[in-house]
């Protein structure tokens, strides 16, 4: 985000005339600077999507009037509208799950470091402890949960350990770096839209474990990864960023996973962003990406 402190508009709803001139005369009459505007309808759906971005010295009030002002709006147009007001002048808090990969966990603590990210890293939890080194290098709690592989009341008691502590920590977001463990569904439904997966394939392709053995197997000629909201279906959340990279005959499993890793990573990185400067708007299982 820009260091001009700014309020971030998203607002989904039903489709009709005048939408865009009464959210634009709202903030005309507060004296609001829009710096970024951008809209979107779904022929399909007859459903509107925008995202604007307004100076925060623009305007007379605070980001809690602002809510409440623009609340009464969002109603005004449709009794269905989903709509949102953050302040870029908060610093989103994010919560890291890892297993023994470090990849992703590596490359978003070097993000953080050179201010690439501009997030609070509250803590990085995972069911292994072999990332503990490196996360309290960047000064970041790690806390272990370990899960038992054959013991369902175990692996139920370490997820409720995990979800204490997510929730103790208030999360904007919830990264999943290449932790592989299946969320319950329950956890999933608690965490919708906040909890961001990396999948190691270009979905939907390739579901579930070992999607580099499988396209080893089929003789792709481009892997990918994928960042998406993590639903109680396996792998079919909302997807948030994709990118591919190509691959040959000559290239082994092995050569697959490397290259396959850096695409993981930047992959990772992007959709956060994305969602921590509030760009994604979720419609049913799809998104719209301002």
């Amino acid at each position: 985000m820009p260091n001009e402190r700014r309020y971030v508009i998203k607002l989904g709803c039903p489709d009709r005339t005048g939408i865009v001139a009464r959210i634009s005369g709202f903030l005309a009459e507060a004296g609001g600077w829009i710096v970024e505007a951008a809209y979107h309808t779904d022929p399909e759906t007859n459903w509107f999507f925008t995202r604007q971005e307004v100076r925060a010295d623009s305007l007379p009030f605070g980001v809690d009037e602002l809510r409440e002002r623009f609340g009464r709006v969002a109603r005004e147009l449709s009794g269905q509208a989903d709509w949102s007001v953050t302040d870029t002048g908060v610093r989103r808090r994010v919560v890291i799950l890892v297993s023994k990969e470090g990849h992703c966990l590596y490359d978003l603590l070097g993000r953080v470091h050179s201010g690439e990210l501009d997030v609070d890293v509250r803590a990085v939890i995972g069911n292994h402890n072999d990332l503990a080194g490196i996360t309290r290098a960047h000064g970041i709690p790690f806390h272990h949960v370990p899960f038992p592989a054959t013991d369902p009341e175990g692996k139920a008691a370490a997820f409720a350990q995990l979800r204490q502590l997510v929730e103790a920590n208030s999360p904007d977001a919830i990264v999943l770096a290449r932790f592989m463990q299946i969320v319950p569904g329950e956890m999933c439904v608690e965490w919708s839209g906040r909890a961001l997966n990396i999948h190691h394939s270009f979905l939907p392709s390739f579901v579930g474990a070992r999607p580099y053995h499988q396209a080893h197997k089929r003789g792709v000629k481009l892997i990918g990864a994928t960042c998406h909201y993590v639903t109680a279906e396996l792998d079919q959340g909302p997807i948030v960023e994709q990118d591919v990279i190509r691959v040959d005959h000559g290239d082994s499993v092995a050569d697959m996973v490397r290259k396959g890793r850096d695409i993981e990573k930047v992959v990772l990185a992007r959709g956060l962003r994305a969602h921590l400067e509030g760009r994604i708007l979720l419609h049913g299982n799809k998104t719209v990406i301002f």
